[in-house]
C-alpha cells in the first residue's frame, strides 16, 4: 500500500496498534494559539507526562507569555523529544547594573514592566531535539540539524550540524555544504503532501540525485 502522509490537521497524530489514539504525541500547530510563537505543519512535540492540549506552549517555551516580546518561530516537521525547553529571550534580566533582580515586574507602571531583550528565536524545519535539550535566548537552529539530548544550545547552529554538550558543539556536519545547499534549495518539507509521500523512501534512504528527480517543477 503506498504511503500515506498523516493528516496535519490531527492533535494527536499517532495512533497505537490497539486502535487507541497516543496522547503522549501532539502536532503542534494545533494546540498552540499564541501569537509570538508560529509553528510549521508537522511539527510535533512528544512528553511522557503530557499537559492538556492548551497547556503545550506553557511546557516547551515557560517564560514565553502572550504579552512577551519576540517571537518563538519553529519549523516544519521539526521533532521535539520529552524534556525540551526553549527559553526565550523574554526570560531575560537586565544587569548593566549593579543587580539583576527584576523590579520592573512588580511595578504596576507598563513602562517598568518593559522587557530587556525582546530578540527573536528561530527553529529551521526538520530539526531534531533530543531528550531534554535546552535551547538558550535569541539562538537560530538551521535546517536539518540534530541537538543531542541533554545539549545547552547557547549559540547558532548552522544548517544540518549534530550538536552535543553544554555548551553545544558540532560534533559533525550531517552533509557536505554543496549538498547541503541542494537540500535548502529544494526545501522538501514545502512540497505538497502526496509529493513529500512519494519521496518518502529517498529522504530516509539519504538518495539526493533521486530526491531532487522527484522534485516539484521549480525546484
Amino acid at each position: 500500500m503506498p504511503f500515506v502522509m498523516p493528516d496535519a490537521a490531527r492533535v494527536h497524530p499517532v495512533t497505537l496498534p490497539d486502535g487507541s489514539v497516543h496522547h503522549g504525541t501532539v502536532f503542534l500547530a494545533n494546540v498552540i494559539d499564541q501569537p509570538n510563537i508560529e509553528v510549521g505543519d508537522f511539527t510535533y512535540a512528544s512528553d511522557f507526562d503530557p499537559p492538556p492540549p492548551e497547556g503545550w506552549a506553557a511546557r516547551l517555551a515557560p517564560y514565553h507569555f502572550p504579552m512577551s516580546e519576540g517571537r518563538l518561530i519553529i519549523g516544519k516537521f521539526c521533532q521535539i523529544a520529552h524534556g525540551v525547553r526553549f527559553i526565550t529571550a523574554s526570560a531575560n534580566h537586565a544587569y548593566a547594573g549593579l543587580t539583576s533582580f527584576p523590579f520592573g515586574i512588580f511595578a504596576l507602571d507598563q513602562e517598568e514592566m518593559a522587557q530587556p531583550d525582546s530578540r527573536d528565536m528561530r527553529i529551521g524545519h526538520d530539526v531534531w531535539l533530543g531528550y531534554g535539550a535546552l535551547v538558550c535566548p535569541a539562538v537560530s537552529i538551521g535546517n536539518g540539524a540534530i541537538i543531542g539530548a541533554g545539549s545547552v544550545v547557547r549559540t547558532d547552529v548552522p544548517d544540518y550540524a549534530i550538536v552535543a554538550g553544554n555548551p553545544a558543539r558540532i560534533v559533525k556536519m550531517r552533509l557536505p555544504t554543496p549538498d547541503i545547499d541542494r537540500m535548502n534549495r529544494l526545501a522538501w518539507w514545502d512540497w505538497p503532501t502526496d509529493q513529500i509521500a512519494r519521496a518518502r523512501i529517498a529522504l530516509e534512504a539519504g538518495d539526493l540525485d533521486v530526491l531532487e528527480a522527484l522534485a516539484p517543477p521549480g525546484r
